[in-house]
């Protein structure tokens, strides 16, 4: 276990190297630069802000500054916003996601496993293709046209709850709906098909021919091997909802990371999003390394040698 947790850190780290450098050289093999705009800026102005922020240095000279801040954890200055630091950003927009998709991931959970099993146990049955149908919808239509949708049902005929902010409960409904939608559709219908495989296998046949009940058999030996592909995707579905949906936060807009880094690419922002880039990474990585180790936890029989 510690050689394979060992392992993992390691592969980790060329992992975040790799991203870092991509980042990187791809923002600075854009044409133009973060000074680069419709506006006129005087000649003499845009070569003192280029020589202030390393930007008319050698590319390896920039990204040796980039290494040394990042080592100490300053993730640079924004060159859009005066005065603040990607940093800041994150300080300020993490927790509005974070909390937004924490609310999502409860959401998801509570929802997609249930709708996975009553159609794996109701095969066939209405129930099996009341929740296959919505499941299909979920899967199949983008998350901003479900905010659209929801947003013209429930607040412009309706007028129940709120479009925009999330000052009070109900702000989190429709922006929750129409972030989880597809994590929770997709993760419905893989209960779904891992179940009904895991069903099918001659340990449940043998369970029921000793007398055990059907939901013993389903919750003490079916549903923990059948949890095994849905904890797979459930760490990246997990990262991504809690850092936020870019566009679902412009959408209804929230200020959270989503609202900085849409900005910042349309101002060719480097360090903003550059900084907002290795941090979701981060944030993944180290949710599907902690997803990676509680696989033995949920089966016995895999073991990390």
């Amino acid at each position: 276990m510690k050689r394979y947790v060992l392992k993992r850190i390691a592969m980790s780290i060329l992992t975040m190297a790799a991203l870092i450098c991509l980042t990187f050289f791809m923002m600075h093999s854009i044409p133009g630069g973060p000074f680069t705009s419709d506006i006129a800026m005087a000649p003499a102005v845009q070569e003192a802000l280029e020589n202030k922020y390393h930007l008319n240095d050698p590319i390896p000279v920039q990204f040796a500054y980039y290494l040394g801040n990042l080592a100490r954890g300053d993730l640079g200055v924004s060159y859009q916003y005066r005065g603040k630091s990607v940093n800041d950003f994150i300080k300020s927009g993490f927790p509005v996601s974070g909390k937004l998709g924490l609310v999502t991931v409860i959401f998801m959970l509570l929802t997609s496993i249930p709708m996975g099993m009553t159609a794996a146990l109701k095969n066939g049955r209405w129930q099996d293709m009341t929740v296959m149908a919505f499941a299909t919808l979920g899967v199949t239509i983008p998350s901003f046209v479900m905010a659209t949708i929801l947003m013209y049902i429930f607040s412009y005929r309706l007028g129940v709850l709120p479009t925009i902010g999330v000052s009070s409960w109900k702000g989190y409904i429709l922006p929750m709906t129409a972030m989880g939608g597809y994590a929770l559709a997709f993760l419905a219908r893989l209960m779904r098909s891992s179940l009904l495989e895991v069903m099918g296998q001659d340990y449940i046949r043998t369970a029921r021919s000793k007398g055990i009940s059907e939901f013993r058999v389903v919750t003490r030996h079916a549903l923990r091997n059948a949890l095994i592909p849905v904890v797979t995707v459930l760490g990246p579905s997990i990262a991504n909802l809690i850092t936020g949906s870019f566009v679902i936060e412009s959408i209804f807009a929230l200020p959270g990371l989503g609202i900085h880094f849409v900005s910042s690419i349309s101002n060719r922002d480097y360090t903003t999003i550059m900084g907002v880039t290795i941090f979701y990474a981060t944030f993944l990585i180290a949710i599907v390394f902690i997803v990676d180790i509680f696989y033995c936890l949920i089966d016995p029989r895999i073991k990390y040698e």
